[in-house]
């Protein structure tokens, strides 16, 4: 929201009263607070008639501040409120010297000025990473007469804004007004489905505004030298989380609102789904199923979407009877073949559903103003949505899930959740406004908890639409309704950065488009980018995903990447037990891994799937690649070909191909298996190392499927001999070198070349293995 006009005016209507110099101040040993004049106090008189504002920093663990400004305090606040960690043996400190108060918290510190002009710095390491000063802070009286808090912090020249949730807008955020507030907008607008009042910079820091509601984003566009943000009501509260890296401010981050759960290995396979208004029953399912595998494209899960209730009567939790008469049987004819089946949920009860009156009889339900059932015709006639703060109605909803979990369901898309009314009234008292964006964790939280096992096994994952800061905690979460072009393809990967970038570990998106139905050319393209995605959807609006009935080709492709996908699960799956244990995403935008290259601060159309492989999306149908490697030598995952960074290259590639380029010092399992997911990647694993010579030292770990270490391998290279030091469970695997086939002698093993370059089979798994390739 703007409240000026221009540098020195404020806009008709709009008061802000900002702090102006320190009158008083309080230090302790864990706290200081501040309260701040809105006028330059000449004399006693100055003291009356005008606002004090109030500010207190705190921290609630290390390299993070916590900032609390308001004007009056008085008033209740009413829930909901983020859950977040609080670390009571962080060690802060405090500083009182003449000139100015200080809250030091690790590495991070918060510096008030007590004399002079109002401004506080936040310090990294003794580095001025931004800070607030005049006219900066603000309490407000907006055109609409309601009261706002406001604060601003400075930019650096150069300084990029990432973040604030799964955006579909530019990716640098810079220039942009963003509204924290969640809608089903789509992938082509300014609206988002996962809004999170989270941002982060190049510069090594990131700002989280706590407040569940609408917050009113400003990058550097009502002032273009600083970030603004506002809230309605009497008080805003911030954190400043340090970390000096973007990496290390996200772990920082999901240390305090929570960090990504590890989905389960089969979630990371192929899912198909039955798409959404298309006919279908048993029999239609079965030919998609069965055409899949007789094509010899492995499947891991199946979708059953809307339509597996009956139409008006979403949700009622109860098969379509005359579309399948026997979905227990079903069910466990899918699960012979090897399958997961997921089905589609909202949180919404249509007043046609066997479950509206004993919602409403028992009080399950939000309510209006009057207490009568809130109630409204869009998406289901006369529908209902279930209020998640009454703990029964939450215990309600996952008793009608334990059921179809109990018949053999293995998760839920649970789709919907930003239609929440702001005239509601909730079981618990909950402000309307900030459930607005704060229902979406509830209701994912409650579904996540139905799935969970009593005996702590973690086998559980959702398919989620809607989010909010803390919902990383309940993956997965995918894109929304993109539509069949390329333009829609590309701006669903800058919302999946972004999301990524906001603490949230995994995602995915509807291969070929959701809306319309895409081209062959597109939905071949698509699909390269979806198996190279944490998770890997085929799903569709009007038209089935099989890919048959695209050509003959988008059948090889669709097999071939799957199968790679399954290959590269070591790796991949690594990749999850880190996003998982430090919040680091499987899909890095590439600031992420490279911020000291000013070439990567705005890349987009490309990304990094764990920290060694470069992906770059083909999105044309000429199959011309332009994409940007940084500094060192990468080789090219599919064909070997080694090539020099620190470059743009422009390539052109087949549908059977994708730029898919591994870093200089890298090591990547391979595993053994290509026709599923979850398998023992420790067993015959393929250990390729990337870029050995003189002085490399690289160490990589295979996981098993409960996210445990198995095999940790650790590589290092002096004057032509490569040491390999291996511990684990002792299962045979193998070490690969790609490049040039050498020769050379091993101890404790057998060496031969490989078309990959030369291959290293240990006769013993566990201690150190040498060899000798010469100088």
């Amino acid at each position: 929201m703007k409240f000026t006009n221009g540098y020195w005016d404020v806009r008709e209507g709009v008061k802000i009263s900002s702090p102006v110099e320190v009158r008083d101040i309080n230090v302790d040993g864990d706290s200081v607070s501040v309260w701040a004049a809105c006028k330059h106090v000449e004399h006693r008189g100055d003291t009356l008639n005008e606002p004090l504002i109030t500010v207190g920093l705190s921290s609630p663990m290390e390299d993070v501040i916590c900032v609390k400004l308001f004007h009056h305090s008085g008033k209740r606040a009413a829930g909901p409120e983020f859950e977040l960690y609080r670390d009571s043996g962080a060690e802060v400190s405090t500083v009182d010297e003449e000139d100015g108060a200080s809250l030091v918290s690790g590495r991070l510190t918060a510096r008030v000025n007590k004399k002079g002009r109002w401004r506080i710095d936040f310090l990294y390491d003794g580095k001025r990473i931004t800070g607030t000063g005049n006219k900066g802070m603000g309490y407000i009286t907006g055109e609409d007469k309601k009261a706002y808090v406001r604060e601003q912090l400075d930019l650096g020249i150069g300084e990029y804004v990432y973040g604030l949730g799964e955006r579909f807008t530019p990716f640098v955020k810079n220039g942009q007004t963003v509204d924290i507030w969640n809608e089903d907008g789509g992938t082509s607008s300014e609206l988002a489905y996962k809004n999170i009042p989270f941002y982060i910079t190049n510069n090594g820091y990131g700002v989280f505004v706590n407040h569940c509601g609408c917050v009113s984003f400003e990058i550097a566009s009502e002032n273009v030298s600083r970030v603004q943000f506002s809230v309605p009501g009497e008080c805003l509260e911030y954190y400043i989380i340090g970390g000096g890296t973007p990496k290390k401010v996200l772990e920082n981050y999901t240390i305090l609102t929570g960090r990504p759960a590890l989905p389960p290995a089969w979630s990371f396979g192929l899912w198909l789904t039955t798409s959404f208004t298309t006919s279908y029953d048993e029999t239609t399912v079965n030919s998609f199923i069965d055409g899949m595998l007789d094509r010899d494209i492995p499947l891991s899960v199946f979708h059953f979407d809307c339509f597996w209730m009956k139409e008006y009567q979403w949700c009622d939790f109860e098969w379509h009877k005359k579309v399948f008469p026997d979905p227990e049987g079903m069910l466990k004819r899918l699960k012979g073949k090897g399958l997961k089946v997921c089905v589609w949920i909202n949180p919404y009860i249509a007043q046609k559903s066997c479950l509206f009156k004993e919602g409403m009889d028992n009080g399950y339900f939000i309510k209006t103003k009057d207490g009568d059932v809130w109630q409204w015709d869009k998406w289901q006639a006369g529908m209902a949505i279930v209020d998640f703060t009454n703990p029964r109605a939450a215990e309600w909803f996952k008793s009608k899930l334990k059921r179809l979990i109990d018949m053999g369901v293995d998760c839920f898309k649970t789709d919907f959740g930003e239609r929440i009314p702001q005239d509601a009234v909730y079981f618990d008292g909950s402000d309307a406004e900030k459930m607005h964006n704060y229902y979406t964790y509830l209701y994912n939280r409650t579904v996540y908890e139905a799935l969970e096992k009593p005996d702590g096994n973690k086998d559980t994952v959702l398919f989620a639409r809607s989010a909010t800061a803390g919902s990383q905690k309940f993956p997965v979460h995918w894109g929304g309704d993109c539509s069949a072009s390329y333009d829609s393809m590309a701006e669903s990967l800058r919302g999946g950065l972004s999301l990524c970038l906001s603490g949230f570990g995994f995602w995915s998106h509807d291969i070929g488009g959701f809306e319309k139905t895409a081209t062959p050319d597109i939905y071949k393209r698509w699909t390269a980018f979806g198996l190279l995605s944490s998770h890997s959807r085929l799903h569709g609006n009007e038209s089935y995903r099989v890919p048959w009935l695209f050509d003959q080709e988008a059948v090889d492709v669709l097999r071939f990447f799957t199968r790679l996908k399954y290959r590269l699960m070591p790796y991949l799956f690594g990749a999850a037990c880190e996003a998982s244990s430090t919040g680091i995403p499987m899909m890095r935008a590439m600031v992420l891994e490279y911020p000291g290259d000013p070439l990567c601060k705005a890349l987009d159309l490309q990304y990094m799937l764990g920290a060694s492989l470069l992906v770059a999306p083909v999105f044309n149908s000429e199959g011309a690649a332009s994409y940007y490697l940084p500094k060192g030598v990468w080789t090219n995952f599919l064909t070997g070909k080694r090539v020099e960074g620190s470059c743009w290259r422009q390539e052109e590639h087949s549908y059977m191909s994708i730029p898919l380029m591994v870093r200089e010092g890298a090591i990547i399992p391979v595993g053994s298996c290509d026709s599923r997911p979850d398998y023992d990647y420790a067993y015959d694993v393929d250990i390729y190392v990337y870029g050995i010579k003189h002085g490399f030292c690289a160490s990589a770990s295979v996981y098993n499927t409960c996210g445990q270490v198995e095999l940790r391998i650790e590589v290092k290279c002096c004057e032509g001999l490569i040491t390999v030091d291996a511990s684990g469970a002792g299962k045979p695997w193998n070490l690969v070198i790609p490049g040039e086939c050498r020769s050379g002698s091993v101890e404790n093993g057998s060496l031969t070349a490989c078309k990959e370059g030369m291959r290293v089979i240990p006769n013993s798994f566990t201690g150190k293995l040498c060899i000798n390739i010469g100088g």
